[in-house]
């Protein structure tokens, strides 16, 4: 049986502390996010002004999200946002699903 290599990631996260990988994997998840919001609103052709403006968001809190320097957003205003964008957000335990509506809030 022939071992599988690593992959250059792999190789990379094999070499972190736990420290570093702790905070590798938050960073790496805010990049996703904010990546996340870029691609969507790209493929809508929305800009940062509109998509405020319908999420009821200050433009600063979008820019923030888009460039990565917004660190803390309640889950109403990212919920709100991803409305907007057509996403939901779903909390999800096994066969259970619960919908985050912006609505609710």
């Amino acid at each position: 049986m022939s071992k599988k290599a690593l992959t250059t990631y792999e190789k990379f996260l094999a070499k972190l502390t736990p420290k570093q990988a702790k905070q590798f994997s938050k960073e790496r998840k805010e990049f996703f996010i904010s990546e996340m919001i870029l691609a969507a609103m790209e493929h809508d052709q929305i800009s940062v002004r509109k998509l405020a403006e319908l999420a009821e968001v200050s433009p600063t809190v979008i820019q923030g999200i888009r460039s990565g320097a917004k660190k803390n957003v309640t889950v109403k205003t990212f919920s709100k946002i991803l409305s907007v964008l057509g996403y939901s957000l779903v909390i999800e335990k096994g066969d259970v699903r619960l919908p985050i509506d912006s609505s609710s809030f």
